[in-house]
């Protein structure tokens, strides 16, 4: 093809002359074929690109194609049950429901229902009316240690910092979760203004990094997070392990997104990229970290103090279990994310294959605390890929009190999971540093329509357990949901993920499926 181009660049300025000559057309040939002829050039010239190299022209529009090949999948060829991380089916209803549209859906589900994996939840021929059921639910979060204890709402916006996402969708975030009566998790990029303005009651998270409570040379300040901790908006401090995303690894912020105000709220330099380190500085080991989760509930006046964790090593927890017993010291919340879970930027490998997925994680945390009977002391959230009302329900029957969702209140928005969250140049203004392009999100609508998807999303789910005849969130459990195995084969959950009895892991005896994560206790 390179000798190729050579000829069709000679044909091409015979042609201009010809033109030239009878028809007096040479300007505009030249304005069409000219640049064409020195971009092709380029091509053969430079060398970083085998295949421009190659194919000048015709290979340069392969990179192109490349690019815009997630687009026309997601826009012309993406049916009702495809598109990932989420599906268009479920970004649909986030919209509609954002929008106070109709959600319903027509002719019946596109669910394959015989396909392995299903699962969903039965109903009561004894069914409630949604009337019947507690319209407002709320989880009191604070142990004995607490004095001042908060009234969650059972579903939340989760983790995600100013830096990550721009100002104005922090401000509707925040906006949402004070018109809706919520929580809103600041992830760890630090407390903003932007998490402030509007006055939503704010989870502050605590990385690695320790943004909004760092000194100049990254260790943790007391005074710093005293001082943020006293704010009125702070309800709850939320200590981050790992995240599901990235478990094990840090947070990063790719260097275009650090501007100048992130660096100053962060106290980080401009410009670079801000890589927090995988594991804290301020404590060692899990009696460390009891003791700081002790001074922070000091230092913050007695307001609830958790971990955020995807479950990793399983002997671990269960060793940070028998350690909370030992000290007299627990955590009042504990946040489990799962290897589900989104973020802004992480490698392949974390993405994909480092972590345990959310459904087993939150199961094995609810069993291992009531194995030590301490699970009535410690509330537990959830988090992982949780957009509607039947996510809520298996998040609940499963163990936890509270749910945590970020990709979908990210879509109630207006992303369109057009994938360039780690580029800085989202096209909704949602995941950018960008001004121009964070100026398209109105704060004044956006934050009604988190509020609506929120609001709309926990009526679902009323309605679900309604459904079922029940009247509380918390008479879920896991006997209310199936799995389809193989074409012949249903489980119920309580059957995949069995129940253990209070304090068995206290005694010399453990459950068959705890017995080994036991003995790797003793052998560390």
């Amino acid at each position: 093809m390179r000798n190729e181009f050579i000829v069709f660049s000679i044909v091409s300025l015979v042609l201009v002359g010809v033109l030239s000559y009878f028809f007096n057309w040479a300007i505009w040939s030249l304005i069409i074929l000219l640049p064409i002829i020195i971009l092709g050039y380029y091509d053969f010239f430079q060398k970083k690109h085998a295949i421009m190299r190659n194919y000048p022209i015709l290979g340069r529009g392969r990179y192109i194609m490349e690019e815009l090949r997630p687009k026309i999948y997601q826009y012309f060829i993406e049916g009702e049950t495809d598109g990932a991380p989420i599906s268009r089916m479920f970004r649909s209803v986030v919209y509609q429901r954002a929008k106070k549209v109709r959600d319903t859906t027509p002719f019946g589900t596109q669910t394959n229902l015989y396909a392995e994996g299903y699962e969903w939840m039965n109903h009561s021929l004894n069914a409630k009316n949604v009337h019947e059921v507690n319209e407002n639910p709320r989880v009191i979060i604070g142990g004995s240690d607490c004095t001042q204890a908060y009234s969650a709402s059972i579903f939340n916006v989760s983790a995600m910092s100013f830096g990550s996402l721009s100002s104005n969708a922090i401000e509707a975030l925040n906006g949402g979760a004070k018109i809706g009566g919520f929580a809103h998790n600041t992830g760890e990029g630090g407390l903003s203004p932007y998490h402030l303005k509007h006055g939503g009651d704010i989870i502050w998270q605590i990385g690695t990094g320790y943004f909004g409570c760092r000194k100049k040379e990254g260790g943790f300040s007391e005074e710093l997070f005293q001082k943020n901790a006293s704010k009125e908006s702070v309800k709850m401090i939320e200590i981050k392990l790992s995240q599901g995303a990235k478990p094990g690894h840090g947070g990063i912020l790719p260097a275009s997104k650090v501007t100048e105000e992130i660096a100053e709220i962060r106290n980080v330099p401009i410009g670079e990229n801000v890589l927090s380190p995988p594991s804290h500085t301020a404590f060692n080991g899990f009696k460390g970290m009891l003791h700081f989760i002790k001074k922070l509930r000091t230092l913050s006046g007695g307001k609830p103090i958790g971990i955020k964790l995807c479950i990793g090593v399983q002997s671990e927890f269960l060793a940070l279990c028998k350690e909370m017993i030992a000290e007299g010291i627990k955590p009042d919340f504990i946040s489990v994310d799962g290897g589900e879970g989104g973020t802004g930027a992480a490698p392949l490998e974390f993405a994909n294959s480092m972590g345990m997925p959310y459904i087993e994680g939150l199961a094995f945390t609810h069993n291992a605390l009531v194995g030590f009977g301490i699970r009535e002391e410690i509330k537990i959230i959830a988090s992982g890929k949780i957009i509607n009302g039947f996510h809520m329900a298996r998040a609940i029957a499963l163990g936890a009190d509270a749910c945590y969702s970020a990709r979908a209140m990210m879509i109630a928005l207006g992303c369109i999971q057009a994938l360039e969250c780690n580029t800085n140049k989202c096209p909704t203004g949602v995941a950018t540093q960008d001004k121009e392009l964070s100026a398209g999100l109105n704060v004044k609508d956006k934050k009604h329509r988190v509020a609506n998807y929120q609001k709309e999303t926990i009526h679902a789910f009323l309605e679900m357990l309604a459904a079922s005849g029940l009247k509380e969130p918390h008479q879920l459990n896991r006997t209310h949901i199936y799995r389809r195995i193989s074409m012949s084969e249903i489980k119920r959950y309580d059957q995949l993920y069995k129940y253990i009895p209070n304090g068995s892991l206290l005694s010399k005896t453990h459950p068959e499926e705890f017995a080994l994560h036991m003995s790797e206790i003793q052998v560390n």
